[in-house]
């Protein structure tokens, strides 16, 4: 499929989506945060962006701090392999079990101010001095539980212990169908960045699900290439809505960023030959006829990347048939703050060069990721300070950005139900 093939299709009219201006009540209000926090990031299912791969040994854990509900969860592989949420609170008087962000314990959590224990499991083994206490077999002891709950290795809890859906329910069969052949069991994470915004959460989540952008303001990091001569006012081959969650696929000529670099930015244009970039062309590598399904649905070799955006707070964006980054997004204590956990995953070989040239290469693409998200966390700042001063007020969305329309509608039914 060409662009021009879409001919004057509109995405957005055919989902009977409204085309009028996008209010900004969510990116601005206090209120609205208020409501979002209750309806939204208390009752819904998160994926944590990590993978069952980092905790694999019984023990091992990590803890999921969430700001906007002020809750540090501990994520851990119990003695039977399974892995559960656990509140990172002492039932005691409150404290904090565990503070490290990454950990291993030996078969049970010991809190440090007076040495109450808790099974990995989460179940009261040692109350200390327990005969000093009153009705020891009345009180509750064990530790408060989260559901918890994987999909395809990543892990997702919900705050809800008993939540309304399971977590397949959330997902939606369609979303399922489409992306459970993609080989995210043979990845592993290697590169990692965060950052906390003075930018509101939906400003933030906007950043991440439109292709429009990439022409103007990554303009020096893929130059060019999103720009079809045939179709130049298009960058998108397919949308599609998929109950809560949306996907689009994108267009790309990444011979073009090599070619546009050769001169300009010569480091650049050689990594992408030796190793795996943003301008490495992926479609040339392997077959587009045999990728997974869910990717590159028009099967076209000029392919840039395609989103996955799960509701309320994680991101994929593909880059091949077997290298991602995924986003989390998250709102802050505040309804104008939020933190931001960029990842990019790749089959484990690729982060293990074998020469010194693949090495170099390897290094390059964490920087120059670095570089293109630093390119994005700029803008929303700045936006944020419009919307803070009365200045910015409503948004007019073209059709290729319908995933922000989409979003918008999702939250604001989601908080005002």
């Amino acid at each position: 499929m060409k662009l021009v093939d879409l001919g004057d299709r509109r995405f957005t009219i055919e989902q009977g989506l409204s085309t009028e201006p996008v209010g900004i009540e969510s990116y601005s209000s206090p209120e609205y945060f208020e409501l979002m926090k209750e309806k939204v990031f208390k009752k819904t299912w998160l994926c944590t962006g990590k993978r069952v791969d980092e905790i694999p040994n019984p023990g091992d854990y990590f803890l999921e701090e969430t700001a906007i509900t002020g809750t540090s969860i501990i994520i851990v592989r119990g003695l039977d392999g399974k892995i559960r949420g656990l509140h990172n609170t002492c039932l005691h008087r409150g404290t904090q079990l565990v503070f490290e962000s990454y950990g291993s314990v030996k078969g049970k959590f010991t809190c440090i101010y007076h040495g109450w224990a808790y099974a990995l499991n989460g179940k009261n083994v040692v109350v200390t001095e327990q005969e000093m206490f009153f009705d020891v077999d009345k009180m509750d002891k064990n530790l408060i539980s989260v559901a918890v709950d994987v999909w395809n290795g990543f892990i997702f809890f919900n705050l809800d212990p008993n939540p309304k859906e399971s977590l397949r329910e959330h997902l939606g069969e369609a979303l399922i169908n489409l992306f459970d052949d993609y080989p995210f069991e043979e990845t592993t994470v290697g590169v990692s960045y965060r950052a906390d915004l003075d930018c509101s959460w939906p400003v933030l989540r906007d950043s991440q699900i439109d292709g429009y952008h990439l022409k103007y303001l990554h303009s020096r990091s893929a130059p060019n290439c999103m720009i079809s001569p045939d179709a130049p006012n298009r960058h998108a081959y397919d949308f599609k809505l998929l109950g809560k969650h949306c996907y689009g696929s994108f267009y790309g000529n990444r011979e073009m960023i090599i070619a546009d670099r050769s001169q300009s930015a010569p480091v650049a244009s050689l990594t992408s030959k030796v190793g795996s970039t943003l301008a490495s062309d992926t479609t040339a590598k392997v077959d587009v006829k045999d990728w997974p399904k869910g990717i590159n649905p028009a099967r076209s070799k000029d392919w840039f990347f395609d989103i996955l955006y799960i509701f309320p707070n994680f991101h994929f964006i593909f880059i091949s048939n077997q290298s991602y980054v995924a986003h989390k997004m998250m709102p802050g204590k505040q309804f104008d703050k939020s933190s931001w956990n960029a990842r990019f995953f790749a089959p484990p070989w690729t982060f293990k060069a074998e020469s010194l040239a693949e090495q170099w290469a390897s290094e390059y693409m964490k920087y120059s990721l670095r570089d293109l998200w630093r390119e994005d966390g700029n803008t929303t700042e700045g936006a944020q300070r419009s919307i803070n001063a009365g200045i910015f007020k409503k948004m007019y969305l073209q059709d290729q950005e319908i995933l922000i329309r989409h979003a918008d509608n999702v939250l604001n039914e989601a908080v005002k139900s």
